[in-house]
């Protein structure tokens, strides 16, 4: 290749790398100024919802975990073997005191009563002749007490067929809700068989255990609030009924019993349930709404709007770390970490940061309630 050409080629490609480099700075400058626009850049504030720390007065409660018992409550049973001849109850109703739920085939009874009866008054009659005989020494002393015995025999075997008779005819013992029938229109039942539960479920009996430790502060009367898992939003209200005189020897706990109205017997025996028994004495708490905490494995915090000192009007974050008491409702009770009269953002947290600008908007902000009702309770 010709000097002249090489040369041509030597300047055409530093005039295309001179102008790559002349682009590649011009790119450069543009994505700088970006960034330094970026910088200077401060983004909206963000819009928040408030609520004061405030001071309230909480009744002092202890809490556990009980089970509910009826008040009465049985298994009714057949107490004599026999043939179901007629069943007087529907599962899941109400039943009476005295009302019959179940009766056996009598006939065999029915037919052995006149036999039994007619012997009771043949020797009542017996007995009545000889009482006139006697102080005439018509009879002897012997034959009297021997009729006596006799009438007293014939009187028990007939009243043995009665009982035996009304022991047939089986009656709820008390007044309470029937369970699942458990027998059949013709069934053979034994001594003992079960054929329905019975349970009054007005009132009913809360049980629970409370640590030996707080016995000093346990009276029969205190007023006790339940709730369950399984109804929620319900909240049943009672009394402390009775307390166990004796100390559990492997738990040192000492059993409670506290008796619940149960009018619509939504709350059944069995149920797993929270207990809180309010105390005399009341506590004096700071309180904020549930949702004003960030909840973190390594601490809870909140975000304290403070004036910004930057921006005259204008309102900045400060996240505080804050140590948790006792829930109620939509509020817990802070036991350090804030001061009363602090405002902290209630609702939104989990998209906020420390230092952060923002702006207070209660409009929308919800209503909070120690003790909150569902619309569907």
């Amino acid at each position: 290749m010709k000097s002249g050409t090489k040369k041509a080629v030597l300047l055409a490609g530093v005039g295309v790398l001179v102008v790559i480099g002349i682009l590649a700075l011009l790119k450069f400058m543009q994505i700088r100024a970006m960034i330094d626009k970026a910088k200077h850049t401060v983004p909206p504030p963000e819009t928040v919802t408030t609520a004061q720390v405030a001071r309230e007065s909480w009744e002092n409660t202890l809490t556990a975990v009980g089970t509910l018992t009826a008040v009465q409550g049985v298994t009714v049973a057949a107490e004599l073997a026999g043939k179901v001849a007629d069943i007087s109850f529907e599962s899941g109703k109400l039943v009476r005191k005295g009302e019959p739920l179940l009766r056996q085939d009598i006939s065999s009874e029915a037919a052995q009563l006149p036999g039994a009866e007619a012997q009771e008054s043949l020797t009542r009659l017996i007995l009545e002749r000889d009482a006139k005989m006697l102080p005439r020494k018509i009879i002897s002393q012997n034959d009297y007490d021997t009729a006596v015995a006799n009438h007293r025999q014939a009187i028990s075997q007939a009243n043995n067929i009665r009982a035996t008779i009304g022991k047939k005819t089986i009656r709820a013992p008390f007044t309470g809700r029937a369970g699942i029938r458990q027998v059949n229109l013709g069934q053979m039942l034994r001594e003992g068989d079960p054929i329905v539960t019975l349970q009054t479920l007005n009132p009913i009996y809360a049980d629970f255990a409370i640590p030996q430790q707080e016995i000093g502060r346990l009276n029969q009367g205190l007023p006790v609030r339940v709730t369950c898992d399984s109804l929620p939003g319900v909240v049943v209200t009672g009394r402390v009924s009775a307390i166990n005189p004796i100390v559990d020897t492997d738990t040192r706990n000492v059993r409670l019993r506290a008796t619940l109205t149960n009018a619509s017997e939504r709350l059944r025996p069995g149920l797993f349930v929270n207990v809180a028994v309010g105390l005399p004495v009341r506590q004096q708490v700071l309180i904020i709404p549930t949702t004003s905490v960030l909840y973190n494995p390594y601490g809870d915090s909140v975000f304290i709007v403070a004036a910004d000192p930057k921006h005259k009007g204008g309102f900045v974050l400060r996240q505080q770390f804050v140590r948790l008491g006792e829930k109620r409702g939509d509020f817990v009770a802070v036991l350090s970490g804030v001061n009363q009269g602090d405002v902290v953002v209630s609702t939104g947290v989990f998209k906020l940061r420390n230092g952060q600008s923002v702006v207070v908007n209660n409009k929308l902000s919800p209503s909070f309630q120690t003790a909150p009702k569902p619309e569907d309770s």
